[in-house]
């Protein structure tokens, strides 16, 4: 959610931070969508005028939104699954089927399903056999080869069906902007924009992608999805680290799993997995949609009944039984590396619609906020010993209770003992003195600009309506979310940081420079 990423400037390590969550920021030339911000400083009630909400019999909500600036409008497709969803063995599953979601249909991506149905279901049973004997211990090396082989030729004979990317061609050639997607802890959403002409178009893409995909291509993907992860985090050490740092931070809780998911699911995790988990999750009632932009609901509803409504209903996907214990014991993970340091500290705290969140957002702007923040003054500017410092306030996941994150990286001859005191010194600052009316007034002004400013185009707005919605049951909360603000007091800043930042409540990582491994002296 927007409102709760403040940090200061760093310039390499908030994406290292955000890693497993691949959104990405919205490009400065979808300003075509720009709608006057001031237009949303109103109430809900004139806001509302504009929103007409429709729920199809099958169970799949959508939020449409009137917006004609321009004849174009975007979506938000946000489906309440994650990474936390998944089990033992299969971690990463939802953001592999993220990628499928991409790979077509039966009418779609295909030169000829006739023949690449049964092509694709002889290449699952022969990866099937190949796994079964590569996982026993028993199995004769031969065998498992021959298998392995067959498997292999079972690849390359459904590929030759296969047209690629014929999903996102059509888009593209119709005009689309910003295809994209992104899996998180907690949800997946799909998003893109087309010209208002082509609403017709996108109720049929999104329908069919979502009521009948083809796992076309999976386990070539699932080896795009491991070099990723070799590249996200095996080859960097924030990487690394942050894995470790996440997995410590909670021992019951699935948040300890990385979004990606662990090298070993992604290389065994098979294609009847991925059906599995889209027939549990990819349900109608498991997913809301916003559409914003130069719409009429009246045409555009008979639409979505058309095209969406052809999905199947299905029971509502099972909730995640299993709560984080209470912390008991300060946790610290060291990494030696031969890189620069690196200090990063977490405190465990409720889900971000808990009602004392905007008191979080105010200690994020307060420490971490611009040049006149705390941590900027205090580490950078006065002391001298960071070149980066900041705060994410929802790691790695906001749906469940999570971790408020500092982190700092020290500057040139400074180790991370330096940084850590001074973090923990503005941290003690906030449990026994009052902020500033000064700070809390900035804080409440900026808090309120960042948000209406995530409204300004109309993907911006569909998804923050979606994030609401899945996030609080309802979209409305984005405009009672803002009054919060003003709510807040210097007393509740002191109480929550008092009740927060405790050293049994505390994760600690930090990586510390060691000098490189020398190479083995060859053997002769």
């Amino acid at each position: 959610m927007t409102h709760t990423q403040n940090h200061t400037h760093s310039p390499s390590v908030l994406p290292h931070m955000l890693a497993t969550n691949i959104i990405k920021i919205l490009p400065l030339f979808f300003a075509l969508l720009v709608f006057p911000a001031s237009a949303f400083s109103q109430s809900l009630e004139t806001f509302e005028q504009r929103v007409t909400e429709h729920t199809l019999k099958n169970g799949w909500k959508f939020i449409l939104v009137e917006r004609p600036v321009a004849p174009v409008f975007a979506f938000m497709t946000r489906v309440d699954v994650g990474s936390a969803q998944e089990g033992a063995g299969v971690t990463g599953l939802a953001h592999m089927f993220e990628h499928m979601a991409f790979k077509g249909t039966p009418r779609l991506g295909t030169l000829d399903y006739a023949k690449e149905k049964p092509a694709l279901a002889q290449l699952e049973q022969a990866y099937l056999a190949y796994q079964q004997a590569k996982f026993n211990p028993q199995a004769d090396p031969q065998q498992v080869e021959q298998l392995r082989k067959a498997f292999k030729e079972k690849q390359k004979a459904a590929a030759q069906y296969v047209k690629k990317n014929e999903f996102g061609d059509i888009i593209e050639r119709e005009g689309g902007v910003s295809l994209n997607a992104f899996t998180s802890a907690d949800v997946t959403g799909y998003f893109y924009a087309l010209p208002s002409n082509k609403v017709e178009l996108f109720a049929y893409l999104e329908s069919e992608r979502f009521m009948e995909p083809v796992f076309r291509e999976f386990y070539e993907e699932r080896d795009v999805v491991m070099e990723e992860r070799r590249m996200r985090t095996e080859s960097r050490p924030v990487g690394r680290l942050l894995e470790q740092f996440t997995a410590t931070s909670f021992t019951a809780h699935p948040y300890h799993h990385p979004v990606i998911g662990y090298a070993s699911d992604i290389q065994s995790y098979t294609m009847t997995d991925a059906q599995e988990f889209y027939h549990t999750y990819y349900v109608p009632t498991n997913m809301v949609t916003s559409i914003v932009g130069d719409i009429n609901p009246k045409t555009l509803i008979p639409l979505l009944e058309k095209y969406f409504g052809r999905i199947p209903s299905s029971p509502k996907s099972p909730a995640l039984r299993t709560i984080e214990p209470v912390s008991t014991a300060e946790k610290t993970i060291t990494l030696k590396d031969p890189s620069q340091p690196f200090y990063l500290e977490g405190y465990h705290k409720p889900s971000m619609s808990h009602k004392d969140q905007p008191v979080f957002d105010a200690i994020d702007d307060i420490l971490t906020n611009g040049r006149t923040s705390r941590f900027y003054r205090s580490l950078i500017r006065d002391k001298k010993i960071a070149v980066a410092a900041g705060a994410y306030g929802a790691y790695p996941g906001e749906k469940y209770p999570h971790l408020w994150v500092a982190y700092a990286v020290p500057g040139r001859g400074v180790g991370n003992a330096a940084v850590q005191q001074a973090i923990r010194d503005e941290l003690e600052r906030l449990k026994t003195d009052d902020v500033t009316d000064e700070e809390l007034a900035k804080f409440r002004t900026r808090a309120k600009a960042r948000l209406i400013y995530s409204l300004n185009s109309n993907l911006g707005l569909a998804m923050s309506l979606t994030d609401y919605h899945t996030l609080f049951g309802d979209w409305r909360e984005l405009f009672r979310y803002i009054e919060r603000f003003d709510k807040v007091t210097k007393a509740d800043i002191r109480r929550i940081a008092k009740q927060t930042f405790q050293p049994s409540n505390r994760v600690v990582a930090q990586i510390e420079t060691a000098s490189p491994t020398p190479a083995a002296t060859p053997q002769h």
